[in-house]
């Protein structure tokens, strides 16, 4: 089961009680919602600041018109059309270009002494550098990239949430995989060679 569909496991019930009135089941809601709502931003505003700015309006706008949520779709499904219209509004009114910051994909640390030092600068250095390519890739298809192979939504999903065909979205997500891996060879060879002890 993915992120997302433990996610509107959790949030169904919580979204009857609020819509039926329940406070409590309103500020909890709002408090699950916080940090997934933050990193869709993240992918539409690329800035650690706006990202929590988009989040901050969408809570809003999740509390003033929960009950405008019929649930025809899944909960998360609109809570990304709230999330993607706030992020694109933002982007409009301060005019500025999506770039996507280092920590969309960052991992955990792994407990020290655990892996060789050396694997690890490795694979700090090729994130760097899939990030680097991942900003370059257009808006559509990062927006598909990520959320395919970073939250592992299927393409379905991703067409509902979008508004797109899911033969549309399959070929923007194999029109971003390819570029990635294209310009990861023509630009950092050395990173998909295998190292020697």
């Amino acid at each position: 089961m993915s992120h997302i569909s433990q996610l509107d496991d959790i949030l169904g019930p919580l979204v009857r009680r609020a819509q039926a009135g329940e406070a409590a089941a309103r500020d909890e809601l709002l408090r699950r919602c916080h940090a997934t709502v933050y990193r869709w931003a993240m992918v539409h505003t690329g800035d650690t600041d706006d990202a929590e700015d988009v989040a901050q309006e969408v809570l809003v706008i999740v509390y003033r018109s929960l009950d405008r949520y019929a649930g025809r779709s899944r909960f998360t499904t609109w809570l990304y059309q709230v999330t993607r219209h706030a992020a694109l509004g933002l982007r409009r009114r301060i005019a500025s270009r999506l770039h996507v910051a280092r920590a969309v994909a960052a991992r955990p640390p792994e407990p020290s002494g655990a892996r060789d030092p050396l694997e690890q600068v490795h694979e700090s250095q090729v994130a760097q550098v899939v990030m680097t390519l991942f900003r370059e890739l257009p808006r559509r298809q990062r927006e598909i990239f990520y959320l395919a192979d970073l939250e592992g939504f299927a393409p379905v999903e991703i067409a509902e949430r979008l508004g797109m065909n899911p033969v549309t979205v399959r070929a923007h997500l194999l029109r971003a995989r390819r570029a990635l891996r294209a310009r990861l060879l023509e630009r950092h060879p050395e990173l998909t060679e295998g190292r020697t002890p």
